[in-house]
């Protein structure tokens, strides 16, 4: 079981512009052809902020476009949150706040063997780093510049901390680079 921050980024580093729109990256191409099919089939529970829920919530004729259903995901999700947020029928969700590491323990039970996705945003996967439970980077970056937004990790984390695992080309608009971030017992590398 890993706990797994996958997402796409601009060139410039940047998930989504600054008042949280996606569309950016639905050009550059098609999930289909991506590891993305592989890496859902082994993810057993989501974490997810607020910000990118509530662009679920107001993209859902998209998302369904997209991938059959407004809430495309089986496995029980965690929405961190503040804010008393509207419930998507069907969807497994968990409103919370607070610790990300209390969280963990329950995102775990849930998830058995399977791995825990941190859906979104990067400073939600940037407090699961901070916390030491965060496993692995796997970073889709897009042929696209956005010049300003919402961060990748707004973390300092600098090497031998992250170890590249692979590099693979998606089509002629996308790269996707796989990180493990490397611990030695309860110290950092």
């Amino acid at each position: 079981m890993r706990t797994q921050y996958f997402t796409a980024s601009s060139l410039d580093g940047f998930i989504a512009t600054e008042d949280d729109s996606l569309e950016w990256l639905f050009p550059l191409g098609d999930l289909d052809d991506s590891s993305y099919p592989e890496f859902i089939a082994e993810v057993g529970a989501l974490a997810m902020g607020s910000a990118t829920y509530e662009w679920m919530l107001r993209n859902a004729k998209k998302v369904a476009a997209e991938t059959g259903s407004s809430w495309p995901y089986t496995q029980p999700a965690w929405i961190f949150t503040r804010r008393a947020l509207p419930a998507i029928e069907g969807a497994d969700l968990r409103f919370v706040q607070g610790d990300v590491g209390q969280v963990h323990s329950q995102m775990r039970a849930a998830a058995g063997s399977r791995n825990i996705w941190i859906v979104g945003g990067g400073d939600l996967a940037g407090q699961f780093y901070d916390a030491g439970l965060l496993d692995e980077l796997i970073i889709q970056i897009g042929s696209a510049t956005l010049g300003k937004g919402k961060p990748l990790f707004p973390r300092r984390v600098l090497s031998p901390r992250l170890q590249l695992l692979s590099v693979r080309q998606m089509g002629g608009g996308m790269a996707e680079l796989r990180y493990e971030i490397r611990t030695v017992g309860n110290n950092e590398v």
